[in-house]
């Protein structure tokens, strides 16, 4: 076998194989330069066929014996170049090309005095001639090293050269040919890398000084689909299809429907061929083919051809007849998707603009279907730009199905997490419509309302609150008072309101809204659940769990019986149940509910929908505030990773994970994991948020306390006044984040041992959540905790003590007798007495 370790060489015959264009080759004669000093002759025969050999053969001899040669027959030369290589030991013949390994054997045989090196496309038949050596593709840095070089001439590069060269290399696959006549092509012409890649399927054909115009990587593979052709039509065909679909991870079943069913065999044949000339790559039930390989085939598919290409309407067919049925169990379409949506995606990037066809808008369709049924709606991106993209150009940018496509993209950016495009979006598609429908249209109103929708995602209430307002006032006016859409709106608004910090509007909305849906859609009707659901979350979020909780118990008894025990409106809402129990204090509820609800997630959406790794998210919060880090941590960890693999890692549900992560390993003492993750968790919220998002300044709040809880106050107090400044520029100066804000700093202030700032704000804090969450809310009694230890710190135990139990009577009543909070108070209370008698 070749080695290129010291002097060892040929010892035996040896044959090298790989996809055309691999450099075998190159290898071969590399080889031969190496260890020409071994030999007493290199020889070099062209070895397609059989007449090659002899032809090869016969110019030996007119090389070695030029006079004789000249006037003997092809036979007699032939005979005479055997008998020499028998009687003259220490040669090397180098055959190129094999194409059958079986026409070798006669000169393995007979010429045993010598060594045998054989290159070849074909990687099957050779294991009674010889022992092989597959040749692999060129490593991502080898790659751009020789594209560098080559296109460069050898000099130094700059970064951004390197990039570009790395780009490209990827591109080519990592394919040795395509890499040589890239470089000597760019170096010819001075063209610019990025404009090759452009241009990337025309450029394969071309060549340069130094190149030969037979061995462009075109022309290459092009002898080898037509040897292929020869042998197994069906084999160019599979071929053809699979140069539209992406290049790994191709199910062999999925190519099933292009064999004749009469030849159950036919597709095995057919795949066997393509392997044995390494045109593609079997491993187990997928196979692969070469990204550069599928470029060639698109490009000579596509030209001069007036008709869709047939290898794409195969590659369309066989995608549609392997869709699961809209009836399958989400789990299990889950996992028959995996192995079909990055093939229609490809089939979505790969065909060219205004040829989509039925076929592949209904290709389309099933697969935005069942990601938006998965919850990840990030993964249609493509397809609905593709189909965005079709649209415009077919119907015109103003169609009213262009403009539903459009607003179904920029509803696919903000599921996943990417408001910077969805917001222009949206906004595009509201004047168009505006102009082409008018302003009160139906789906005018909706753009108004996902507009407003998402500057609410945004945290920019500002702009969301009045555009909620208009368009309930429209949907009033135009709809009707109680009309399923003007009940939406009127939800919607109180939402809104809920999120700005504004109970005194969004509850009595959220009741009338109730009152409406019961006597227009009855009590049961999903709508009218919905309605029940946000009430009490509302009345939850403002701290009066004495009616939230019999709420929530009654939407989910509700929701089992109408829709079903394991429905998704039903997991919400025992989910949502499991954390009013939790906000109560009531952890021997709240758990068990929690793990039952994340195992029917599991079994009924699946392990990785947004909704099971939330479910996930709660149960490890509740096993955190339970003080059992040991469960908690570890399923903080499995939810970050899931949602970095599935949303992607700046989607908002990931940088939350991240943060519930920073703050579980804040709570198991360890500042030194939890500090840098805080670090990096406000570096993408930023990044990807705006410095002023409300999930922006929780994750500064956050790290603001991180600091502080480690002793490092001079860089808590200015994080916690500079989160105080943006909440009430941002919020609201009574907003309850803003109330937050301003107790962490006065506790920040307490800690550094200045209670003559930290006892002013905590007065003012609570005379503020007093007026606006009202005296009993969690957040107000927690407000006054603070400030009566704030005063037993200061030794003014006159005003502590009766604060104390003030805060101890409100959290018995409210939160109960053994809810944590309660009995923080009673030893806040204790200590406190036990200061007074000492």
């Amino acid at each position: 076998m070749l080695s290129t370790l010291g002097d060892a060489a040929v010892t035996q015959p040896a044959a090298v194989h790989g996809l055309g264009g691999i450099g075998k080759s190159t290898l071969a004669l590399h080889y031969a330069l190496h260890y020409r000093h071994r030999y007493a002759l290199v020889w070099w025969i062209s070895a397609e066929s059989s007449e090659l050999i002899e032809a090869g053969l016969s110019a030996l001899a007119g090389r070695l014996c030029p006079h004789w040669a000249y006037g003997a027959s092809t036979e007699e030369r032939i005979a005479w170049a055997m008998t020499w290589l028998q009687w003259h030991p220490g040669w090397l013949l180098i055959f190129d090309n094999v194409e059958d390994p079986n026409t070798l054997r006669p000169y393995l045989g007979a010429l045993p005095g010598g060594h045998h090196l054989a290159t070849s496309r074909k990687a099957t038949s050779w294991h009674t001639i010889a022992p092989t050596l597959p040749l692999d593709l060129l490593s991502p840095t080898a790659s751009a090293d020789l594209l560098c070089a080559l296109a460069y001439d050898g000099k130094e590069t700059s970064a951004g050269q390197r990039q570009e060269a790395e780009y490209l290399a990827q591109d080519l696959g990592y394919l040795p040919l395509a890499l040589e006549q890239a470089g000597a092509y760019l170096h010819q012409t001075g063209k610019d890398m990025a404009a090759y890649r452009q241009a990337l399927p025309r450029m394969l054909s071309k060549r340069s000084d130094g190149i030969d115009p037979q061995r462009t990587v075109s022309r290459v593979w092009d002898q080898s689909l037509t040897a292929i052709t020869k042998r197994d039509p069906l084999a160019v065909t599979v071929l053809e299809a699979m140069a539209w679909l992406a290049p790994d991870g191709i199910p062999r079943a999925l190519l099933t429907p292009l064999a004749p069913e009469e030849d159950p065999d036919a597709l095995d044949d057919a795949l066997g061929v393509l392997h044995s000339y390494n045109m593609i790559t079997l491993a187990g039930s997928t196979l692969s083919i070469h990204r550069l390989l599928q470029a060639v085939l698109r490009t000579n598919l596509s030209i001069g051809d007036a008709q869709m290409p047939p290898g794409r309407s195969a590659a369309e067919q066989a995608l549609l007849y392997a869709l699961p049925s809209p009836d399958e169990p989400l789990p299990s379409a889950t996992r028959q998707w995996e192995g079909l949506l990055p093939h229609i995606t490809a089939l979505a990037a790969s065909i060219p603009t205004g040829s989509a066809t039925e076929d592949t808008f209904e290709l389309f369709a099933a697969a935005n279907n069942h990601v938006q049924r998965a919850g990840q709606m990030a993964r249609a991106i493509p397809l609905l730009a593709r189909d965005l993209t079709e649209c415009e150009q077919v119907l015109g940018d103003t169609h009213p199905d262009t403009l539903t496509s459009r607003n179904n993209l920029a509803y696919a950016y903000q599921e996943a997490g990417n408001l910077a495009r969805a917001i222009p979006l949206y906004e595009a598609t509201l004047a168009q419509r505006e102009q082409v429908l008018g302003d009160t249209h139906p789906q005018t109103m909706t753009s108004r309302n996902n507009l407003a929708y998402v500057y609410e995602e945004a945290g920019n209430l500002a702009r969301a609150i009045p555009l909620y307002e208009a368009v309930l006032a429209q949907r009033e006016q135009v709809l009707g008072d109680t009309h399923p859409d003007t009940l939406a709106s009127r939800n919607n608004l109180a939402y809104a309101y809920q999120e700005a910090g504004d109970p005194a509007r969004a509850i009595p909305l959220y009741e009338a809204t109730l009152a409406q849906c019961e006597q227009v859609l009855g009590d049961t009707h999903p709508d009218t659940l919905s309605s029940r659901s946000n009430l009490a979350g509302a009345y939850g979020e403002s701290g009066d769990l004495a009616r939230a909780i019999p709420l929530h118990e009654a939407v989910l008894a509700q929701r089992e019986q109408v829709l079903g025990d394991t429905h998704p409106d039903t997991l919400a809402s025992r989910n949502n149940l499991a954390g009013a129990y939790e906000e109560a204090g009531n952890l021997a509820r709240a758990i068990p509910l929690y793990e039952a609800t994340l195992a029917q997630c599991e079994q009924v959406l699946g392990d990785t929908h947004p909704q099971t790794m939330t479910s996930r998210s709660n149960l490890a919060s509740a096993y955190r505030n339970a003080g059992d880090l040991a469960r908690a941590i570890p399923l903080y960890e499995a939810v970050l990773a899931q949602r970095e693999q599935v949303l992607g890692d700046t989607h908002p549900d990931t940088l939350a994970s991240r943060n519930n992560l920073a703050y579980a390993y804040q709570e198991a003492g360890d500042p030194a994991r939890a500090i840098p993750l805080y670090e990096a968790t406000l570096a993408q919220c930023e990044q990807v948020l705006g410095d002023t998002h409300p999930d922006t300044l929780s994750s500064r709040s956050n790290l603001a306390g991180a600091y502080g809880e480690s002793g490092d106050l001079a860089r808590a107090i200015p994080l916690h006044e500079a989160v105080l400044a943006q909440r009430e520029q941002v919020l609201g100066d009574t907003h309850p984040d803003t109330l937050a804000s301003r107790n962490n700093l006065a506790g920040a202030y307490e800690e550094a041992g200045n209670l003559a700032r930290a006892i002013p704000l905590y007065e003012a804090t609570l005379a503020q959540c007093e007026q606006v969450l009202g005296d009993t809310h969690p957040q107000t009694m927690t407000s006054r905790s603070n400030l009566a230890s704030a005063y037993r710190n200061a030794g003014d135990l006159a005003r502590a003590i009766p604060l104390h139990e003030a805060v101890l009577a409100q959290r018995e009543q409210v939160l109960g007798d053994t809810h944590p909070d309660t009995l923080t108070s009673r030893n806040d209370l204790a200590r406190a007495r036990a200061a007074e008698l000492a």
